[in-house]
C-alpha cells in the first residue's frame, strides 16, 4: 500500500512539474525546480505508516523500519508480544528503542526546507484583498485566484495557456530573452531553454522537453533516496550491531568476571588444604620425634636406674673384710652390662626439605588439574550440535545413520564426485560451519592407533595429496604410529602426553585466532594455534584414517558434551 500511495505521488507530481531555470536567486528558492514536485514523494519517506504524519522522535526496529516513537509504544501498550506494525516480524523480547537520531536530522531538515518553499502565492488581479492563488500562468506571466482563473477554463483561447501550480517568482520560468515559456531543458548546458532559444544559441544543442527532463532528475532522485534509507538502514543496523557487541561483551565480562573469583576460590581452596595438610605433616613429624626422644630418655632413665643399683651393690662389697664372700661373687658383677652405645643416637632437630618438596608436588599437581578442569568446563560452554557431512566423505569412509561416527572400510562406494568431496586424504567434514564466535566439540578416539582432529577453512583443497598446515588452512592435530601426538604445524611439533587421551575436546575462538585441543578424561591441555588470522568459515575435521587391517577399525566418535 505504501509503495502504491508513494507511485502516486510521484506520478501525480510528475504532472504538474513547475518549468524554471536553474538558478538560484535566494534562500527561498535554492532547490532545484523538480524538488518541489517530488516534496509529496519524499515526504511520503518520512511519514509513520501508523500515524501517517511526519516523524516525530523516530524509533527504528530490529526489522529496519521505521515509526513514531509515541506510536509504536502506543501499538506495544497492551501486548506481550511485540511485532512490527509494518511487516509483522515478532521479537522474542521487546526491543529497547533509542531515537533514530540520523531520521531525526533528515526529518527536521525536511520540514525546514518545506515550509520555505510552500509560502503562500497571492493572486495578481485582486484589486482590495489578495485571495490564495492556486494557479500561474506561464503565456500571461501572472497568478490567479479561483475566481480570476475563470477565464482561463473557459475562453478557448486561454485554454491554449500553459497552467502551472502557483509559484513565487515567475520570472524564473520565463525566458528572459524571448519572455517565452522555458519548456526545454538544453542538456549541453544543463539549463532550462524556450523554444525560440533553440532557433539560436541552442540550436545545434541536444535539448529535451522539460518535462522529460524532471522526469529522468525525479527518477535519479528516487533512487538516491532509495540509497540514502538503505544507508539509514545500514548505520541504524550498524548501530544495533554495536550495541549488541556492547552487551555481548558486558554479558562476557561478567562471566570472565564469575569465571575468574571461581578459579581464584578454587585455587586459594587448594592452597589452604595443601597447607594445611603441610602443617599436619609437620605436626605429625613433630610427634615423631618427641616420642621418640620420650623413648630414649625413658630407657636412659631405666639404665642409669640399672647402673646405680650395681653401684650401691660394688660400694658395700668393696668394703668387706670376708674374702672368701669376695671370692664368691658373681663374675659378673665385676664388668658392667653391655648397652647401646648413645654417642651415636641424637634427635635430628632439622625439618627435612622433601616434606615442603613432596607438599609443593602435590599442590602444583592439584592447582594444575583444577586450572584444567575449570578451563575445560568453561570451553564446553560453547558446545555446538555437531554432525558430519557425507557430501565431503571420502569414498572409502562409512558414516553412522545419525551422522555421529566415521569409520574407514575396505571397499570404495560408488559417490558422486562433488567439488567438495576428499578424493585422496579419508577424511570428511562437519555440516556446519561457524565464521565468528567459539564454538567447541567433543570426539572419542578410543582404540584408535591412528586420527587427524581439527578444523579447516571452507576454501581448502580437498583433491589430490594434502598437506594438513595452517597456511594451507588446516589446524590439526595428529596421532600416528599408536603413540606419536603431533600438531600439524610447519614443521610439525611433536607432543608430550600424560598419557592416552581417550576423548579430544577442539575448542575454538574466532576472533582471538584461537584452536585449542583437551584431553577430556584428564582435563589437561594438548596444544594450541594461536594468533591465527581467520578470514573464512571453519568447519570442524575428521580423519579416522585407514584402518591398517582391523588395527585401526574403530571408529571416530562425536559424543555429547558432558561437564567435568
Amino acid at each position: 500500500m505504501r509503495e502504491m500511495k508513494r507511485g502516486r505521488a510521484i506520478a501525480e507530481s510528475s504532472s504538474t512539474s513547475p518549468k524554471r531555470k536553474l538558478t538560484r536567486r535566494n534562500s527561498s528558492e535554492d532547490l532545484h525546480p523538480y524538488m518541489s514536485s517530488s516534496s509529496s514523494a519524499l515526504n511520503e519517506e518520512l511519514q509513520c505508516s501508523i500515524c501517517l504524519d511526519v516523524f516525530t522522535d523516530p524509533v527504528t526496529t530490529p526489522c529496519g523500519h521505521n515509526f513514531c516513537k509515541t506510536c509504536l509504544n502506543e501499538c506495544w501498550k497492551n501486548t506481550q508480544n511485540c511485532s512490527c506494525p509494518f511487516c509483522k516480524e515478532t521479537f522474542s523480547k521487546r526491543p529497547d528503542l533509542k531515537i533514530n537520531t540520523t531520521l531525526r536530522e533528515l526529518v527536521q531538515h525536511f520540514e525546514k526546507k518545506f515550509n520555505l518553499d510552500k509560502s503562500e502565492v497571492l493572486c495578481d488581479i485582486c484589486d482590495e484583498r489578495k485571495q490564495k492563488a492556486v494557479k500561474s500562468c506561464l503565456m500571461c506571466q501572472s497568478s490567479y485566484c479561483e475566481t480570476h482563473l475563470e477565464p482561463h477554463r473557459r475562453v478557448p483561447r486561454l485554454k491554449k495557456h500553459k497552467l502551472m501550480d502557483a509559484v513565487e517568482n515567475l520570472e524564473d520560468y520565463i525566458c528572459q530573452k524571448h519572455e517565452r515559456p522555458l519548456e526545454l531543458f538544453c542538456r549541453d548546458d544543463q539549463t532550462c531553454v524556450c523554444l525560440f532559444c533553440t532557433e539560436g544559441d541552442h540550436k545545434t544543442h541536444n535539448t529535451v522537453p522539460i518535462e522529460d527532463e524532471s522526469a529522468e532528475k525525479k527518477n535519479q532522485l528516487v533512487k538516491t533516496q532509495t540509497d540514502v534509507r538503505q544507508m539509514i538502514q545500514n548505520r541504524t543496523k550498524k548501530i544495533q550491531d554495536i550495541q549488541h557487541s556492547v552487551e555481548m561483551r558486558k554479558r562476557n565480562t561478567e562471566e570472565e568476571k564469575s569465571h575468574s573469583v571461581e578459579l581464584f576460590t578454587t585455587l586459594i581452596r587448594s592452597i589452604e588444604r595443601c597447607q594445611t595438610e603441610v602443617v599436619e605433616m609437620l605436626e605429625e613429624k613433630q610427634k615423631a620425634a618427641e616420642k621418640q626422644a620420650e623413648d630414649l630418655i625413658k630407657e636412659l632413665e631405666q639404665e642409669i636406674t640399672e647402673l646405680k643399683r650395681r653401684n650401691s651393690e660394688l660400694e658395700q662389697i668393696s668394703h668387706t673384710e670376708d674374702h672368701l664372700h669376695l671370692l664368691q661373687i658373681d663374675p659378673s658383677l665385676y664388668s658392667p652390662k653391655n648397652s647401646k652405645n648413645w654417642t651415636e643416637i641424637s634427635i635430628d632437630t632439622h625439618v627435612s626439605v622433601d616434606t615442603l618438596n613432596t607438599a609443593l608436588t602435590r599442590l602444583k599437581d592439584a592447582l594444575n588439574q583444577k586450572l584444567g578442569q575449570t578451563v575445560l568446563r568453561r570451553m564446553q560452554q560453547y558446545a555446538v550440535d555437531v554432525t558430519l557431512d557425507p557430501d565431503t566423505a571420502h569414498p572409502y569412509l562409512i558414516l553412522s545413520d545419525d551422522g555421529k561416527q566415521v569409520t574407514c572400510g575396505d571397499i570404495e562406494q560408488k559417490l558422486p564426485d562433488k567439488p567438495e568431496r576428499f578424493d585422496r586424504c579419508v577424511s570428511v567434514l562437519g555440516k556446519k560451519g561457524f565464521s565468528s564466535g567459539r564454538f567447541y566439540f567433543e570426539v572419542q578416539v578410543k582404540g584408535k592407533t591412528e586420527w587427524d582432529l581439527g578444523v579447516v577453512r571452507e576454501s581448502i583443497n580437498r583433491k589430490g595429496s594434502i598437506t594438513p598446515t595452517p597456511v594451507n588452512g588446516f589446524w590439526t592435530v595428529i596421532l600416528r604410529n599408536e603413540n606419536e601426538y603431533k600438531a600439524c604445524e610447519d614443521p610439525s611439533v611433536s607432543l608430550c602426553v600424560r598419557m592416552k587421551p581417550q576423548k579430544v575436546g577442539v575448542f575454538v575462538d574466532y576472533e582471538e585466532g584461537l584452536v585449542s585441543f583437551y584431553d577430556v578424561e584428564s582435563s589437561s591441555h594438548i596444544y594450541s594455534f594461536t594468533g591465527q588470522p581467520f578470514t573464512q568459515t571453519l568447519f570442524p575435521y575428521f580423519s579416522p584414517c585407514p584402518n591398517d587391517e582391523g588395527k585401526n577399525s574403530t571408529p571416530l566418535i562425536i559424543t555429547p558434551v558432558s561437564y567435568h
